[in-house]
């Protein structure tokens, strides 16, 4: 960045490089390397302004910034309209969801001499409904022609904690199985049927990786860092469809952004679109108290919609279509 750019967004914040503004932020594991990333090269760029951000779980980030004891939220599934009640009567002021990028969860296994797998819908409802509890099933071998399956107890890895994963997964499996819709539903946090718990995408991606025979479900950057096998899933159009940044950017074509961002995309009816696909958003308050904090929040989401983009790939996350950003730099306006 240009060095009157910078000088612009230390003006922007409201004085010298020197001092230091702290922003308190906690939620999703999901977007985590991304976070991390984006914290970390905008205080190259602006090194007044310092993140700390603890990936905790969306639904413990929504749980902090509704009480007040951080300063943004982060979850990968939006607030309900209760959630969004209950935090305008606790802190007088609106929520804002902000999307950042785009990512895919993924089922990912551990079957020894098996790296490739086909699912499925009804079979991944079937398996985490506890129905299918063998790996050579033919709900799952009818799918895998070829492909040398064990006789095996499958053993379902899940998260423990309020998880923004968790909703984009159990959303996908409340679209595809009625079952699971009537039996179990979507959130953040379920009774699940079966399975182990594991706190975290890296609890999760830990638990598979030490447990022979396991499936579980992760963001795609986990699987990718950790070297998982993952599976592909079939889609609406009934294609067998690999998590990518071409297949997750292709499940958000076409839909329309209503004004508060909140939206789901699992389940697209795009023909070649990664189904278990989603948005993850920054929340935000309207109105932060601290004058200083809040220039510095709008400066770096400003930041983060521009420059930031461009790094997402990089970690494997598709980046905001272009009528996204637009939409998101006129609320971002609105921030007080």
């Amino acid at each position: 960045m240009k060095l009157t750019n910078l000088f612009s967004i230390a003006i922007l914040m409201g004085g010298a490089l020197g001092a230091q503004t702290l922003i308190n932020g906690a939620g999703a594991t999901f977007p985590n390397p991304m976070y991390s990333k984006w914290f970390d090269e905008y205080r190259r760029v602006v090194p007044a302004v310092q993140f700390n951000y603890q990936s905790l779980g969306s639904g413990a980030g929504i749980k902090q910034v509704t009480e007040g004891t951080v300063d943004f939220g982060a979850s990968d599934g939006p607030m309900s309209d209760e959630q969004i009640a209950e935090f305008q009567q606790k802190r007088g002021t609106k929520i804002l969801h902000f999307p950042t990028v785009l990512g895919g969860v993924v089922p990912t296994f551990n079957l020894p001499g098996v790296t490739e797998l086909n699912f499925t819908p009804e079979a991944l409802a079937g398996i985490f409904l506890g129905k299918i509890t063998k790996w050579n099933d033919a709900a799952i071998a009818s799918a895998n022609a070829g492909v040398k399956l064990p006789a095996a107890d499958i053993i379902v890895v899940h998260r423990s904690d309020g998880s923004g994963t968790t909703y984009v997964w159990t959303d996908y499996l409340s679209k595809i199985s009625p079952d699971w819709n009537s039996k179990v539903g979507k959130n953040a946090s379920v009774m699940w049927p079966v399975g182990l718990g594991g706190k975290g995408n890296e609890g999760v991606s830990g638990l598979v990786k030490q447990t022979p025979n396991s499936l579980g479900y992760v963001e795609m950057i986990y699987a990718v860092q950790n070297k998982m096998a993952t599976g592909k899933v079939k889609n609406r159009s009934g294609n067998w469809v690999q998590a990518s940044l071409a297949s997750v950017t292709e499940a958000a074509a076409g839909v329309t952004m209503p004004d508060d961002f909140r939206v789901s995309i699992t389940d697209s009816p795009a023909k070649t679109a990664y189904p278990i696909s989603s948005f993850t958003w920054l929340l935000i308050p309207e109105k932060i108290g601290d004058p200083q904090k809040g220039q510095a929040i709008r400066a770096f989401v400003k930041w983060m919609l521009g420059p930031g983009q461009k790094m997402t790939s990089a970690l494997e996350y598709s980046p905001l279509p272009a009528g996204v950003v637009a939409k998101e730099e006129k609320l971002l306006s609105t921030l007080k």
